[in-house]
């Protein structure tokens, strides 16, 4: 009993050291916000006290990170492009399972080997397509997504379907359904676990994704709020009270979002990887 006690007990300990370690920063980030400069400096580990705490800080940043602009720049080109992605992701990896050949397992191998090109080794073909193209914008942002998001999304939602019975669609089909509504009316509401785990990894990916944006967007009117958190924080370098009040205001509605859903993200992934 005492060795598995003191088992446990070390286990606890190590779980709450590596809690620690990772928490501290966030510690820092958030208690220093609410601190005037000189207050940084003197101690940084300190909780603010009623000679250095301001909310100041936050007003400041909130108008200089021009927020709303922002925040609809983000939410506008994660929610089209999680769209875009779970509705093409879905038919792709559909018709993949359901037509056997060697084509299409050659097609779903391919979409497992994209995963593995950096993306740094695209990188530059990428932007000077896309400049081609004359889509160094927003909707070209949103398309270099898609075909990034795809790979993963294919083979969660690969997985999955082989779990759905085909009679439910051949039945649909004697019924007189075509192609599309059978998947529409059929297969798709059947997906709701595994879709809303595609969408919320491709969602949170995307929002806080910030090379792929300052590659392709150009325009300070286009900024999301990493990509203005960047020139944000380096304006106010030596004004760690700005800079640090401005990275809360990031994190905000991100850290919303994952509170919100994190029960689905492992339901989703347990689901489909059992099925």
């Amino acid at each position: 009993m005492k060795e598995k006690f003191f088992k446990r007990l070390g286990w606890n300990l190590l779980g709450i050291s590596v809690a620690l370690v990772f928490l501290a920063p966030l510690y820092i980030v958030f208690t220093n916000s609410f601190k005037t400069a000189k207050g940084i400096f003197t101690n940084v580990l300190s909780m603010p006290v009623k000679d250095t705490f301001t909310v100041n800080n936050y007003i400041q940043a909130f108008k200089d990170l021009n927020f709303i602009h922002s925040l609809a720049n983000s939410l506008f080109i994660t929610i089209t492009s999680t769209v875009l992605i779970v509705i093409f992701a879905s038919m792709a990896a559909w018709m993949l399972v359901r037509s056997k050949s060697k084509f299409s397992t050659f097609l779903f191998f391919l979409f497992a080997a994209a995963m593995l090109i950096p993306f740094q080794s695209v990188m530059l073909p990428l932007i000077n397509l896309l400049g081609k193209l004359k889509m160094l914008n927003p909707i070209g942002l949103i398309f270099a997504y898609l075909g990034f998001g795809s790979s993963l999304s294919i083979i969660l939602y690969h997985g999955f379907i082989k779990g759905i019975p085909v009679e439910l669609e051949e039945a649909a089909l004697i019924d007189g359904c075509n192609k599309f509504q059978v998947f529409w009316l059929i297969v798709f509401p059947l997906l709701k676990p595994i879709t809303v785990t595609v969408s919320i990894l491709n969602a949170m990916w995307i929002w806080n994704d910030f090379l792929l944006p300052q590659l392709v967007i150009n325009k300070p009117e286009w900024h999301t709020i990493p990509l203005k958190m960047f020139y944000f924080f380096g304006q106010y370098s030596k004004r760690w009270d700005l800079a640090l009040a401005g990275l809360v205001i990031g994190m905000i509605p991100i850290i919303i979002f994952y509170f919100f859903a994190q029960k689905h993200i492992v339901k989703g992934v347990t689901q489909g990887s059992i099925k």
